[in-house]
């Protein structure tokens, strides 16, 4: 039985987390992200203001924290090392989206990516967090290695999800993620980038 404990704490550790974001970003759409306080995330949120901040260290991160960068750099580390680096990385970011995109909460998604879009705060941030995504796909793929291949690699693929992020976004969603980010990366390295 002691292993069934940390999960339990990691499973409502996840749970409060999801709670506290949600009614973040519900709060920041409703009233804008600059007339809401972390305390107003609390107070919706049925938790104190400490709380929040044990689960996110700033009021950006309401918004910003996900499981983007985990998921993009264990996919890349699970692909076969022989194939190009693009490859690997593209997959990756597909299968992330539709992990992320799969389990019904498009609307949550695009709430946060429009508070992105919108707030200059989260703007800065998103950028800090776009290199540290970059970072993890880089760590993933080369250990040790030739960083720069790996990193020029990681920010084009990048580039050509940002590009099908701010199509999602103006698309209302129509179109799936994943698909929109598959169509980006053949535009940008042709039809054997995936």
């Amino acid at each position: 039985m002691p292993d069934q404990h940390p999960t339990l704490r990691a499973q409502r550790r996840a749970d409060t987390q999801r709670t506290i974001q949600a009614h973040a970003v519900r709060l920041f759409t409703e009233r804008g992200y600059d007339a809401t306080t972390v305390a107003d995330v609390a107070e919706a949120a049925g938790v104190s203001p400490m709380t929040v901040y044990r689960h996110f260290p700033t009021k950006e991160d309401l918004v910003l924290v996900d499981q983007h960068r985990e998921l993009a750099a264990e996919r890349v580390a699970a692909a076969p090392a022989g194939q190009p680096l693009v490859r690997r990385i593209g997959r990756a970011l597909v299968e992330s989206a539709d992990v992320l995109t799969g389990d019904g909460d498009e609307r949550f998604l695009l709430a946060r990516l429009r508070l992105m879009i919108s707030t200059p705060a989260l703007r800065a941030k998103h950028l800090d967090s776009h290199y540290a995504l970059q970072q993890a796909i880089v760590d993933a793929l080369e250990p040790g290695g030739d960083t720069f291949h790996a990193q020029a690699a990681a920010g084009a693929c990048l580039a050509a999800m940002h590009t099908a992020l701010m199509r999602w976004a103006e698309d209302d969603g129509r179109t799936a993620l994943p698909d929109l980010i598959a169509e980006a990366l053949t535009a940008a390295f042709g039809p054997d980038a995936l």
